[in-house]
């Protein structure tokens, strides 16, 4: 309960990029324009999986639900953003926050499972290629990605059983651009060590684990990549592992520059920054990596293309 010379918040207030609002036209058009290219990148290839037959394949699957993921983390910030660059400020009922909250949780922390069960497929492929299509049949591909998103819901639900519970009093001011963890649990006047050391134990798991996997598996990869004596061998591998492998890089170190990183003191506008690489960064990066990596996906985009130029 709040105490007498305090009342109920039913609102937060998002400060934005207080102090760089001389800039505001120019920020506004460099994030529009890193959304739309987003949209733009991961759009299509979710498109394209979806309707052309022989990109209906395991490593095609998991890219098209990785690159829903980040169109649900991007999405669930980004007009928000632009929003309050515009206005300068943002008034978001505490409902709305926690549910943007809920949605970067999900979609960010389900990247690691698919880029899990990616690196899975990876080394089947290179590792147990004559058994390949015996077990990455379309039914066990449904429940890796299936399974992935719901145990990301599970979990990141259990956590909001203990946030929505949360109460706030007086103060209701975030010096960010969305509703992230960090500000919210701090507002609050509710007893929070043991939502913070559940969201501990859960993020943890959530990336560390993954990783975990993705390293012992490439392990495995790497040995048989030795044994490999021809170019032609080799350059399959390459071309079989290589924008995955991309893709692992750029999200984790994302991460680790995001959250692992010491940041100094009164850093606060560099740490907004730091979470748009997060949010931005490995969703502008992932569709660039495989179109421009993968054969398959040029090819059928250039099909797509000349389809269009024919029919106008």
């Amino acid at each position: 309960m709040c105490e007498d010379n305090q009342t109920q918040v039913p609102e937060f207030l998002l400060l934005g990029f207080q102090g760089l609002y001389h800039l505001k036209g120019l920020l506004f058009m460099l994030f529009l324009i890193i959304y739309t290219a987003i949209l733009c990148g991961n759009l299509p290839i979710i498109v394209l999986v979806t309707t052309i037959d022989h990109l209906n394949v395991p490593m095609f699957y998991f890219l098209k639900n990785l690159s829903l993921a980040d169109l649900l983390l991007t999405t669930s910030v980004m007009p928000f953003t632009l929003n309050i660059i515009i206005t300068e400020e943002m008034i978001v009922p505490i409902a709305g926050c926690l549910t943007q909250l809920y949605l970067v949780g999900v979609s960010g922390f389900v990247q690691c499972f698919l880029l899990a069960v990616m690196s899975y497929d990876r080394y089947l492929a290179i590792c147990q290629p004559f058994r390949y299509t015996l077990i990455m049949t379309p039914n066990v591909c449904l429940s890796l990605v299936s399974g992935s998103w719901l145990l990301i819901f599970i979990l990141i639900s259990s956590e909001f059983v203990i946030i929505f519970q949360l109460k706030f009093c007086g103060l209701n001011y975030i010096d960010h651009f969305f509703c992230d963890f960090g500000p919210i649990v701090t507002l609050s006047i509710s007893d929070t060590s043991l939502l913070r050391t559940l969201d501990f134990i859960i993020s943890v798991n959530m990336i560390f684990v993954p990783f975990v996997f993705i390293v012992i598996t490439y392990i495995f990869i790497s040995f048989t990549f030795i044994n490999i004596s021809s170019k032609a061998g080799r350059r399959k591998f390459i071309s079989t592992c290589g924008s995955h492998l991309s893709t692992v890089c750029t999200y984790y170190v994302t991460l680790i520059v995001v959250y692992i990183v010491p940041s100094g003191e009164n850093s606060i506008n560099v740490n907004k920054f730091r979470t748009l690489l997060y949010i931005l960064g490995t969703p502008l990066a992932n569709p660039i990596i495989y179109s421009f990596r993968n054969q398959e996906i040029r090819a059928a985009l250039g099909k797509v293309f000349k389809y269009i130029i024919i029919t106008h």
